[in-house]
């Protein structure tokens, strides 16, 4: 492999590893998490080090080049996943309180992805906030309870019957709460944008129309 595509190898290897963290943590909107200022960041920082693991490796005399000057295809890829692995990994834990806290490079990685998920939440709460109320305007919660979950979820071929099931819980407790109609509305198409996103529950709402207003 000639240099220059190991360099982009070990790049994208880092940089997927932390878009496919940051995609299931925000299941709703994934790449509008990932392309957030702390979201790139956290990529970022994954792909950073996989580059500096093969730079560092090659420094160290530890991947040598063919005759051309190329590089292995192994050693690229040792170099990215064990990047990736390293920054997982913790060095020793100590016990702090109730908690056991690790030290070493998975705590920095850590406190990154900490920060990026407050950051992305407090971007996200605003928008989800504008989109719910958008999508879920004069809809009727005592209406919307069954008829909306369930039409979501059919239109969905393969949400997982866990999700299903907590989906289930959720509703059933704002049924049982003494919140205003118009926030049990508004809570509803938030539990449901968090299984099937944005533009499924619009066209839900939509297609359903009168029927839970």
């Amino acid at each position: 492999m000639t240099p220059w595509l190991a360099w982009v190898v070990v790049t994208l290897i880092g940089g997927l590893v932390g878009l496919g963290e940051l995609v299931s943590r925000y299941r709703d909107a994934p790449f509008r998490a990932a392309t957030s200022p702390p979201g790139v960041v956290y990529i970022v920082l994954n792909a950073v080090a996989g580059v500096a693991a093969l730079a560092l490796s090659r420094q160290l005399g530890w991947v040598m080049a063919t005759d051309r000057g190329d590089i292995p295809l192994g050693w690229v890829l040792a170099a990215g996943f064990g990047a990736v692995a390293v920054l997982r990994s913790s060095v020793f834990a100590v016990r702090a309180g109730n908690q056991d806290v690790s030290v070493g490079p998975s705590a920095l990685l850590q406190i990154v992805l900490q920060a990026a998920d407050r950051e992305v939440d407090r971007t996200r709460a605003t928008q989800r906030a504008l989109a719910v109320d958008r999508a879920m305007e004069g809809v009727s919660f005592e209406k919307a309870q069954a008829a909306l979950p369930a039409y979501c979820l059919v239109l969905m071929q393969n949400v997982p019957q866990d999700e299903q099931e907590r989906l289930a819980r959720e509703v059933a407790a704002l049924a049982d709460s003494e919140m205003p109609e118009a926030a049990k509305a508004r809570a509803l198409g938030l539990a449901l944008m968090n299984v099937v996103g944005e533009g499924v529950l619009q066209a839900a709402v939509r297609s359903l129309g009168e029927q839970i207003r």
